[in-house]
């Protein structure tokens, strides 16, 4: 069901109530979880092949491919899905049609079929991050692929068609390593900007061959030069301007990966996390008008709570204490513990990740695409993190992890700490491959949030959420009028009793990839939700009171008239 509603209590933000953890709660068994995660790829018609063009030369680029998106692509109500795929590198085979990236628009009832020929997003360049975002603001969301080589903008015409406007747009940004992307709003003037992140300057003149025993294997971004990112300023005309150096931006280089864009001090404007490969992390701290500081060290999330760079690879947010501040979970290398960076407030993050066990069954292998998600439905934000060796040779001389794992589900229990409920979490989590991408999204409109794979030189794995619950929840679709049109870096509270939630539309997130524009959650046992505040990019604040769980509402940003 949805419901398309209306705010009718406006005006500014008056502060919120923040609540602490929810109170003990008994700390059940991993067994005893009600997690159920059932591998559907087969039935649901999803035949997609993942390769990373590679040649036996191993050249850096294969190591870190590649990410995925889920949106809605044609107004349907369902979520569709966009796979992206690697190209031949120097010496790989060409014989038969190059590999290109997938378009699978959903039908309902479990099936999808390939359309990327008719939608012509079937993009053959060597694909590695991947955004979603309406940039002009005309209803219809666009796509944006950061390659090894030129990126691609493709405008959503709202006919199920594509049309590649990167020259047009000037959003090209050359012959690089790409990483994550994200559209934001970094003044909240109501129009999508662009900020593209880089990896290393590879080239296959200065390629590196590194081997161990004897063994060859990838050479690490140490190798080679940072690369600093890119940041476009929409021109609200369909262009953009490369703003990097005047907005502060290209002014560090770094080896970026995964990353996400999101208010972390709530001051009401979006700020920047970019995860840098063995190398600190950025946080560009937002001033409002579009100039960032890097604040990374300051705040804490730089490093780890040792003082030690890792192997970042993706991120994702969300208020896992219900204390109304956002939090970061980074993953990384193998023999290295992902982490929880807990938002104290005022601007500062301390690593919890061995308090919390928000590291388990995390540590042996190289860990890739994460989310925060409800995965049943008790109000508590569970982790999700796909993993898969990079060296495609490691089984051969180190026993201590391999080049497929299974991927680990991390339920919240409610009381700051987590557990590695992977193992009984259904035949879905038994899966054994090398994974990159995931993302996050309720594909069959029932309130349980499914997941898609992106497994490296292997199909892709989709996931039904068949978890054993009698519990409620509410999804919220936000549509800007004044603000920008998906309602990105707009935060929302959802208040039921004495418990607040909060989350925020994010276009990019995880390993190099886009999820979630439908914000999800989870109400325990409420059948009512008190109260929802939607805080809009540039905008107001508007409320709506007494909603009903179990339901999608679409909430559209009232005209300044309409406001009290």
């Amino acid at each position: 069901m949805t419901t398309c509603v209306q705010p009718r209590i406006a005006g500014r933000t008056t502060g919120l109530l923040a609540v602490g953890l929810a109170g003990a709660l008994a700390v059940m068994a991993a067994a005893e979880t009600t997690v159920v995660l059932n591998d559907v790829t087969q039935q649901a018609g999803i035949r997609f092949h993942h390769t990373d063009g590679s040649s036996g030369r191993h050249y850096i680029v294969e190591s870190v491919c590649c990410g995925l998106a889920t949106f809605d692509y044609d107004g349907d109500g369902l979520i569709d899905i966009y796979f992206l795929n690697g190209a031949p590198l120097r010496g790989a085979a060409t014989d038969g049609p190059p590999p290109r990236n997938a378009l699978y628009r959903n039908l309902g009832d479990w099936q999808f079929t390939d359309v990327t020929d008719q939608a012509g997003v079937g993009d053959t360049g060597y694909g590695l991050g991947v955004t979603v975002g309406d940039y002009d603001n005309d209803g219809y969301p666009d796509l944006y692929l950061n390659n090894y080589g030129p990126n691609v903008l493709y405008h959503n015409n709202g006919d199920g068609t594509f049309t590649d406007v990167t020259a047009a747009a000037g959003v090209g940004a050359g012959d690089k390593v790409g990483a994550g992307a994200c559209f934001l709003d970094m003044d909240g003037n109501g129009q999508l900007d662009l900020y593209v992140a880089n990896y290393v300057k590879f080239t296959y003149d200065n390629h590196v061959e590194r081997t161990f025993d004897g063994y060859p294997e990838y050479a690490g971004p140490k190798d080679y030069e940072p690369e600093p990112d890119m940041l476009f300023r929409n021109n609200g005309d369909g262009t953009f301007t490369d703003v990097s150096l005047e907005s502060g931006i290209g002014a560090r280089a770094g080896s970026g990966m995964g990353m996400v864009c999101a208010d972390y001090d709530d001051d009401q404007d979006t700020d920047i996390f970019v995860l840098n490969d063995v190398a600190g992390n950025f946080l560009f701290q937002n001033d409002g008008h579009g100039r960032f500081e890097e604040v990374a060290l300051l705040a804490g999330v730089g490093y780890n709570g040792h003082g030690h760079e890792l192997g970042s690879m993706g991120v994702d947010c969300g208020d896992y204490d219900h204390d109304g501040r956002l939090d970061f979970y980074m993953t990384s290398y193998s023999g290295e513990m992902p982490v929880l960076y807990r938002n104290l407030g005022g601007g500062t993050f301390d690593d919890v990740t061995l308090l919390t066990g928000a590291g388990r069954g995390c540590f042996r292998d190289v860990n890739w695409g994460t989310g925060f998600i409800d995965l049943d439905n008790d109000s508590h934000r569970d982790l999700f993190v796909a993993n898969g060796h990079l060296q495609d040779n490691i089984d051969q001389y180190d026993g201590s992890t391999s080049y497929r794992a299974t991927n680990v589900v991390l339920k919240n229990m409610g009381d700051g700490r987590f557990a590695d409920v992977s193992a009984n979490a259904g035949a879905g989590m038994r899966v054994k491959l090398s994974s990159r991408g995931a993302a996050l999204d309720d594909l069959d409109n029932n309130g349980q949030v499914d997941l898609v794979v992106l497994n490296s030189r292997s199909p892709a794995t989709v996931l039904r959420n068949e978890s054993r619950t009698d519990n409620h929840w509410l999804q919220v679709r936000l549509c800007g009028t004044r603000t920008n049109r998906d309602g990105v870096g707009a935060r929302v509270t959802v208040t039921t009793g004495t418990q607040q939630q909060i989350a925020e539309v994010h276009s990019g997130r995880g390993y190099q990839g886009h999820f979630g524009s439908r914000l999800h959650f989870g109400l325990g046992q409420h059948t009512l939700v008190d109260r929802i505040e939607v805080r809009w990019i540039g905008g107001g604040t508007e409320v709506i009171e007494m909603v009903g769980a179990d339901q999608l509402v679409t909430i559209v940003e009232a005209s300044p008239s309409s406001r009290d």
